[in-house]
């Protein structure tokens, strides 16, 4: 017999506990790893304090970052586990969003819909 989820302040607060902790572990190990892979492959290179290099290109956008990825490089691996990390409240807001749907909040729902709009547009909108 399934049972039916509750969906009361406790079991939520639960579900975004373990869901922030998740986030969280997961966006460090990637980024650990990452930087295992960077270590075995550049750890003997001397660093170079003098001039300031910032990332390239590819690895300020999403989709550089994904080829990155993809290819087994390093700092790409680095810079995704660095979104998974900034992902994880923006996620913990939209589950909010549905927990309060399941009460039937409407204010809150309202609220949280609009801290996630602002969220949003803030991480994707806002290139200008």
């Amino acid at each position: 017999m399934i049972k039916k989820m509750v969906w009361n302040d406790e079991a939520v607060e639960g579900i975004i506990g373990s869901l922030l902790r998740a986030g969280v572990l997961i966006a460090a190990t990637v980024v650990a790893l990452g930087g295992f892979i960077y270590l075995v492959r550049h750890g003997g290179a001397p660093a170079d304090y003098a001039v300031f290099r910032g990332e390239p290109d590819d690895l300020r956008h999403t989709s550089g970052i994904m080829k990155q990825v993809l290819g087994g490089r390093s700092r790409g691996i680095i810079q995704f586990g660095l979104i998974l990390l900034i992902a994880t409240p923006v996620v913990r807001v939209a589950f909010s969003a549905v927990a309060f749907a399941f009460e039937k909040d409407h204010l809150y729902i309202a609220i949280t819909l609009i801290v996630l709009t602002i969220l949003l547009y803030s991480l994707l909108g806002s290139h200008a």
